[in-house]
């Protein structure tokens, strides 16, 4: 039988991997030395993303490999895993008839070729929509995980679903944490979930609402339509990950009492975002005071522009129409022209006052 007398040091483990998340990788490793397992990973998958934590960086790659080539969570392991809906663990041979996984492109490009292949999972739904799995794998030619096996794993599952649990409302916690740190600072911000939702906010940022920002059901909404436009783009970067997932500024023009305001979205990722991490972003808004023309390099940190752009934005602000500002850059008119539509793309705003009025304020108050 599994685990024998280390049970009860491996359920241990498995709640000190709930509330310290380092612990996850050391902690699958030990159960899937106790299951004759090749390898074994835990996963938080969303609507929009898919979180790993495995016992090899290999065995992780291929997974985020299948999820892109896969269709994500509609991948067919998963789905029938899910839609079997067994509060327990469950082998490929609950899920597909004999010779059918090998027939398909998940085994037959992925898993097999790779060493893997037999496998025996559960899914667990976590109160925020999300679910968990716990999946252990070994090479196909072995042969399924036996009954012993899933019978002891089905010992450890309910505390799986509580320690996912633990380690969600942690998440919770954390987030407020966050945005609780940032107001000592006198930053206004929140902590963003997947798609935009508002984690938590302080009381700097819910100033702004529902003046700058409006809370939806969907997303965080800037109030102003160009704004907002850039921050759906910047939220359409963010899902995709990767280099996609870049600081964005989102630029605000003044309107009635409220003065410009710049939005940073910065991405939660790396060891900051671990396997139970609700969060995707935080999103800091910075009220800009009226000033005089801005410097180039101010310009450039604040809205994204490259040095030609911000170059050119700050003779704008200081007066300069685009042909005067071509000549002391030594530019064509047409070059001027042309990069200055870039900035009006990258700022949000469709005029040169407008532009002006926005660069104007950009000191942050």
């Amino acid at each position: 039988m599994p685990f024998g007398d280390g049970y009860e040091a491996l359920i241990d483990g498995l709640y000190e991997a709930a509330v310290i998340p380092e612990r996850w990788q050391g902690w699958l490793g030990g159960l899937a030395r106790d299951c004759d397992a090749t390898a074994a990973l835990f996963s938080r998958i969303g609507e929009e993303r898919l979180s790993i934590v495995s016992t090899s960086e290999t065995f992780k790659e291929m997974w985020d490999e299948i999820w892109l080539a896969q269709g994500g969570a509609q991948n067919e392991r998963t789905k029938r895993a899910v839609a079997f809906q067994h509060a327990g663990f469950i082998t490929d041979g609950d899920v597909f008839a004999p010779g059918e996984a090998e027939q398909l492109p998940l085994y037959r490009d992925f898993l097999i070729p790779r060493g893997y292949g037999s496998g025996v999972a559960t899914a667990i739904s976590i109160p925020s929509g999300d679910f968990a799995m716990v999946n252990l794998e070994k090479p196909f030619d072995a042969g399924p995980f036996s009954r012993t096996i899933v019978a002891a794993l089905d010992r450890v599952r309910p505390h799986l679903a509580r320690a996912a649990l633990i380690a969600n409302h942690l998440e919770v916690e954390r987030a407020r944490s966050a945005a609780a740190a940032l107001e000592l600072m006198r930053l206004a911000a929140a902590v963003l979930g997947k798609g935009g939702r508002i984690l938590a906010a302080n009381s700097l940022l819910t100033r702004l609402m529902p003046s700058a920002i409006e809370d939806l059901p969907s997303r965080l909404k800037l109030t102003d339509a160009g704004a907002d436009a850039l921050f759906a783009t910047a939220l359409e970067a963010l899902a995709q990950g990767g280099q996609m997932a870049a600081v964005r500024s989102i630029p605000m023009r003044a309107r009635n009492d409220l003065p410009p305001i710049i939005f940073h979205l910065v991405p939660i990722k790396g060891a900051a975002h671990d396997l139970f991490s609700q969060a995707t972003a935080i999103l800091v808004a910075t009220p800009l005071v009226q000033a005089k023309a801005p410097s180039a390099d101010l310009v450039a940190g604040l809205f994204d522009l490259s040095p030609s752009e911000a170059r050119l934005a700050a003779l704008i602000a200081g007066g300069h129409a685009p042909r005067e500002a071509a000549v002391m850059l030594g530019w064509t008119e047409g070059t001027a022209r042309t990069t200055l539509r870039q900035v009006f793309a990258k700022t949000g705003v469709t005029r040169q006052a407008e532009l002006v009025g926005l660069l104007r304020g950009a000191v942050p108050s």
